[in-house]
Order: structure tokens, then C-alpha cells, then sequence
């Protein structure tokens, strides 16, 4: 009799919740209706304009960014051009490779798929054994090793697999997660929590580097995949 107690008057008390909870989201609805009911035809036609001015510049924006090369997964040919696409760009991934190395192509995988879903991010590749100087400036030991660029300066590396879980089965949604840590595209998510359980003792362990320019100090890294 207890127990059937404690069932029936917890059940009550979710039922409270859910119809105060459903109150308040009428409220609201309500209140907005409301606002607009409102309005003489000059607001609403300055609201109408403004949101069109907001779609205007979003479509600018996107056409500018297309413009210098985003929304596709490029090959860049010598790091003399690496210069000239970080200069143009706000946030750049460049993902340093070589044809031999297995995990290059894994990798690949992934970028080209995000390179279509966040045009606010240029997305590059090149060729260490074309870029020796770059490599040496950057201290590139590693491969695969993204660099990530934002403002012409190196904000952070992801090296090898580490910050991924560890594994070559890692999923495009954690790598994105990854470059949202670092600020380098517009992840949606919660930052706090990597997307699956398995990926949480990795993932918020990677430490980030102090943000210099291109052409500043090395970087050290101890991983080795190769």
C-alpha cells in the first residue's frame, strides 16, 4: 500500500511539472502573438525589412567565402600559397600529409565533409614533402597533423589521433567536435561532452598551445603514428 502510494503521488507530481511547464510555453506564445497583434503596419514592416537585411547579409557573407575558396577540400601545391590562403581567411584547418600514411586518408574522409557544412572555415591540404620549410617552422613531426589557423596565427594543432578516442574509427561528429574546441569552426553541440561515451577520457585532455604566428617559435610534439 506504500509503495503504491509513493507511485501515485509521484506520478501526481510529474503531472504538476509537465502542466506548469506547458503553462509557461503558452505564456510565451501567448505574450509573442500578443507583440505582434500589437504592432501598427510601419513596426511590422521595419521587423520584415530588418530580417530581410539580415538574409541579405548572410548571402553576402556566404558568397565571399565561396569566393576565396570555402565550402570544398582543397589541395594547395607549395607552402608559398599556404601564406597567401591563411592571410585571406579567418579560420583555416590545413591538414599537413603524406600519400604513404594511411590515417591521411582517413582524414580526408572527414574533411571533405565538413568543408561543405561550415563555409565559415577554409579547409586545405598540403603535401609535407612540399612544404619542408612550413614544416620545420611549425616543428611537423607528425602525420597526419592538422594545423589551425585563426588570423594568421596558429591557434592549435590536432596531432595524430589522440584528441579522436585513439582509434582510426573515430566519427566526422567527434573531429568536429575537436575544431570547435579550439574555436576554428561554429559547433553546435555541447563543447563540454564529446558526442559518445567513449570519446569522454580523451577528449578534453588535449592541451592547447599559445597562439603565435606562422613564422614564430617551433612546437614540440612526443606522439608518433607513423
Amino acid at each position: 500500500m506504500e509503495a503504491n502510494a509513493s507511485v501515485g503521488m509521484f506520478s501526481k507530481v510529474l503531472e504538476n511539472q509537465l502542466l506548469q511547464t506547458t503553462k509557461q510555453v503558452e505564456e510565451q506564445l501567448d505574450s509573442e502573438i500578443q507583440k505582434l497583434d500589437q504592432m501598427d503596419e510601419d513596426e511590422l514592416e521595419r521587423l520584415k525589412e530588418k530580417r530581410l537585411e539580415a538574409l541579405r547579409k548572410a548571402q553576402q557573407q556566404k558568397q565571399e567565402w565561396l569566393s576565396k575558396g570555402h565550402g570544398e577540400y582543397r589541395e594547395i601545391p607549395s607552402e608559398r600559397d599556404f601564406f597567401q590562403e591563411v592571410k585571406e581567411s579567418k579560420k583555416v584547418v590545413c591538414h599537413f600529409y603524406r600519400d604513404s600514411t594511411l590515417r591521411c586518408q582517413i582524414l580526408d574522409r572527414h574533411l571533405v565533409i565538413l568543408s561543405k557544412k561550415h563555409l565559415e572555415t577554409k579547409f586545405l591540404k598540403l603535401n609535407v614533402e612540399k612544404a619542408p620549410f612550413l614544416c620545420e617552422r611549425l616543428h611537423i613531426k607528425v602525420i597526419p597533423t592538422l594545423a589551425l589557423v585563426k588570423d594568421g596565427k596558429t591557434q592549435d594543432f590536432i596531432v595524430g589521433f589522440s584528441d579522436l578516442g585513439n582509434t582510426d574509427d573515430f566519427t566526422t561528429e567527434t573531429l568536429e567536435w575537436r575544431l570547435g574546441c579550439s574555436d576554428i569552426l561554429n559547433y553546435s553541440g555541447n563543447l563540454m561532452e564529446p558526442p559518445f561515451q567513449s570519446q569522454r577520457k580523451f577528449g578534453t585532455n588535449f592541451t592547447k598551445l599559445e597562439k603565435k604566428t606562422i613564422r614564430g617559435k617551433k612546437y614540440d610534439s612526443d606522439s608518433d603514428d607513423d
